[in-house]
């Protein structure tokens, strides 16, 4: 039977770019893969899968390309005089099979699984990251800090010096993978590579393991490790040490250790980002009359001067007192947000007092409740 046109079989114009035969390849492959399709359909779909595949493996290649164009199939076929290339068609064309899985299906399936392979041939594997939470306050995460913290770490057990066998035995090369750590399971003409489920990757097995460890080599302990809190750090930010986290296998490198910082709640101040905020609550005689007040900061006091008249909700801004962020040039600013205070608990001659003094306000009328005028317009305007 004669060979289909590569375009028409990938659906794509003799003009498609690298990224356009990639595309219609992929949706091909996904739809007549082997492992999807299986029964009658199957020895069609395979049919159609290898069609597509070496459709593929022709236009993806400039080379290849270029002759197709100019000569159609006879310009590729190393099987005609004069004509193909090394690596065209044929049981050992196309560069390989592998080499197309590895392009595409690596894409479609996730790649390989599994660690990478150590001296031995055996599979070595990275430790797992740790979490460890850490709760300080917001002047240590202003300030910096050095600090102490216990975490679980391996150590060498004592009894099998670390070989997880028993004392007066040994481990044993596994017999499912040959000491390799991995097995080769084959689905039609796929190869898929797994970590062996009978030594787990570890290309031994241990007949008698020792009774201390229970074969794994190593006990777990405490160990203290120095952590230093730069200075600035914020809610949610992680510091990570390098090499503490849990220990790899067969001789794989150990993960890291990421330190998660968390602020208690400070009793005055809120952070936003390298700003922070303060309530100060003002007698209303202040508010009214003016007059220095003294507020509090990070680093010590501040003062601030409040005008005559100053209302509720005023806000001052002081710059530079906030705090200075990992990655800020300069530290944020501080906001302090003015509450008057209505004073309770009055006695009879203060209640007498404060009655003559709305008696006079309110003969001043608008002049000393500018706000209230207003206000009682919008109202108006609302229920006309």
């Amino acid at each position: 039977m004669a060979k289909r046109d590569y375009y028409d079989v990938l659906g794509v114009a003799k003009n498609a770019s690298d990224e356009d035969i990639k595309k219609a390849y992929r949706k091909l492959a996904m739809k007549y893969h082997p492992d999807r399709n299986q029964g009658d359909d199957a020895k069609k779909a395979e049919e159609k899968f290898k069609e597509a595949k070496e459709a593929y493996e022709m236009l993806t290649d400039a080379h290849k390309r270029a002759a197709y164009d100019q000569y159609g199939h006879a310009g590729v076929d190393p099987n005609m005089a004069g004509g193909g290339f090394r690596g065209g068609p044929g049981p050992e064309g196309f560069g390989g099979f592998a080499e197309a899985f590895g392009d595409i299906f690596g894409d479609i399936f996730g790649g390989a699984a599994g660690g990478r392979r150590g001296a031995g041939g055996q599979q070595v594997y990275r430790g797992a990251d740790l979490s460890y939470s850490m709760e300080i306050t917001l002047d240590e995460a202003a300030q910096g800090k050095d600090t102490q913290i216990r975490i679980p770490s391996w150590e060498a057990c004592e009894t099998c010096k670390g070989s997880g066998a028993k004392p007066g035995t040994s481990a044993k090369t596994c017999s499912t993978c040959g000491g390799s750590g991995s097995v080769h399971l084959r689905q039609g003409f796929f190869s898929i590579q797994q970590t062996c489920p009978h030594c787990h990757g570890s290309g031994r097995v241990i007949p008698d393991p020792c009774v201390t460890c229970n074969g794994a080599g190593k006990v777990k302990k405490q160990k203290t490790l120095e952590v230093k809190i730069p200075a600035g750090i914020n809610e949610g930010m992680r510091i990570r040490s390098v090499g503490n986290g849990e220990p790899g296998s067969n001789g794989g490198p150990a993960g890291d250790l990421y330190i998660e910082i968390r602020i208690k709640q400070h009793e005055i101040f809120e952070r936003d980002g390298d700003d922070l905020h303060c309530t100060v609550p003002v007698p209303l005689t202040l508010a009214a009359l003016g007059g220095g007040i003294t507020v509090p900061t990070l680093a010590g006091k501040a003062e601030i001067e409040l005008p005559e008249g100053t209302q509720h909700g005023k806000t001052f801004r002081l710059r530079g007192k906030g705090i200075k962020g990992i990655r800020s040039s300069y530290p944020g600013d501080l906001y302090c947000h003015i509450t008057v205070e209505t004073p309770v608990r009055l006695t009879e001659p203060q209640r007498k007092l404060l009655k003559e003094l709305d008696e006079s306000l309110k003969k001043g009328g608008e002049r000393h409740s500018p706000n209230a005028k207003s206000w009682t317009d919008r109202v108006k305007d609302l229920f006309k």
